[in-house]
């Protein structure tokens, strides 16, 4: 019997669920409609996945219940294609004889207040109130937040990318492992991302259909020794070699939605000091996990996290927050940081990843991707964390 694939795609109904609590949204700020050119909103509002350019898309979600999507005539099959939950207003080209704003216009019934999202340019900005005139405009946060709460669909598609980082993190430790037997030379940071790379887009399209295609879709950052002291160092030429700590910070995105799973590694028997410093970030992820439920604070979540590595006197080796939100963006909001003041809720989606990074030595970080559940949260990311699992002998 065949095995059903995965399916990237999310249904109909899935989109007509978030624009209809988009709507109830509307009606509590008081506006007439929506605006997004955001391509992370276009995709979660309507399932149209882009490659954003200089020829606007945007959707206008309108409290009567009209839903538009407005793009270049050469996206509209793309979007037929991927069943866009919109009706689509088409215009030629851009800059366009008629400036595309203005073709939207055409197909909007009247609006006295419209709400616009913030991350819009001013020169969008500009050239959308020059096409709808005659209405009050009002910047809102309104999608993002929506955006935080992630609905059972969508969970399932996390999960199932949490299933393939594990995959991506197992196949760069088996690269080393078979090199190392094999009596040659260990791999390049280079070798290592481009080989887990392939192996979670290679299994996407082995095993899902309509697979999304998003960038990044699968991969991330590899990093030995010196060079990992840069939390968001490049993968290099450098190749690997006995006694270094490594960090194998990888990822994938299944129909659109990311998570991220982070292990850190020593090749060879640990120091004294690899040990401490690599039970200290085990133990502020740790907590810090435990710190995640309904309710906490991102701060007081990022307080308790980052508390144990200063007291274990590390403090000096912290160069970022506890994590961030998870969605259609590797990184969102809510931030799980001093200043973020937001409740975390059953259904969001953050990522727990202490770190310390030694000068002339290298960074040790941790990360899973957590679902906050009604009780606490859950990792989707299972690699093994503990110690003896982080050693390579070579």
């Amino acid at each position: 019997m065949t095995t059903p694939r995965f399916s990237q795609r999310l249904p109909a109904t899935f989109f007509d669920r978030v624009q209809a609590q988009l709507r109830e949204g509307l009606a509590a700020i008081d506006c007439d409609a929506l605006i997004t050119d955001d391509p992370e909103d276009v995709a979660y509002l309507t399932g149209f996945f882009h490659h954003p350019c200089e020829r606007p898309v945007a959707v206008w979600i309108g409290a009567d219940g009209t839903t538009l999507l407005l793009l270049p005539e050469l996206e509209r099959d793309h979007a037929l294609w991927q069943h866009a939950r919109a009706e689509i207003v088409a215009y030629p080209e851009f800059p366009g004889v008629v400036p595309p704003f203005r073709h939207l216009r055409a197909a909007i019934p009247g609006a006295a207040a419209v709400a616009f999202t913030d991350t819009i340019t001013q020169r969008r900005l500009t050239a959308l109130q020059s096409a709808v005139p005659g209405v009050r405009w009002l910047a809102t946060d309104l999608v993002q937040r929506q955006r935080y709460v992630k609905h059972p669909e969508e969970i399932g598609l996390h999960a199932e990318a949490a299933r393939i980082t594990d995959l991506m993190l197992a196949a760069g430790i088996e690269l080393i492992r078979d090199a190392a037997a094999g009596g040659g030379p260990l791999p390049s940071e280079a070798e290592l991302a481009a080989h887990v790379g392939a192996v979670g887009t290679g299994t996407m399209y082995d095993e899902h259909t309509e697979v999304v295609v998003v960038a990044p879709m699968a991969g991330g950052l590899v990093y030995a020794a010196e060079n990992s002291v840069r939390p968001h160092g490049l993968p290099s030429g450098y190749r690997l070699r006995r006694g270094d700590t490594f960090m194998l910070s990888l990822g994938c995105a299944v129909g659109g939605r990311f998570v991220e799973g982070e292990r850190t590694f020593i090749l060879g028997e640990p120091t004294a000091d690899q040990r401490r410093y690599y039970e200290a970030v085990l133990s502020a992820q740790q907590i810090g996990g435990a710190a995640i439920r309904p309710g906490a604070l991102c701060r007081e979540a990022n307080a308790a996290c980052l508390a144990v590595i200063r007291e274990a006197g590390l403090g000096q080796h912290l160069r970022h927050r506890q994590g961030h939100g998870i969605g259609l963006g590797m990184h969102e909001p809510p931030w799980l940081e001093g200043g973020d003041r937001t409740p975390l809720a059953a259904g969001m989606i953050v990522s727990n990843e202490p770190g310390i990074y030694v000068a002339g030595h290298a960074g040790y970080r941790i990360s899973d991707s957590m679902l906050v559940t009604e009780d606490g949260a859950r990792p989707l990311t299972g690699y093994p964390r503990d110690l003896p699992s982080a050693v390579i002998q070579v």
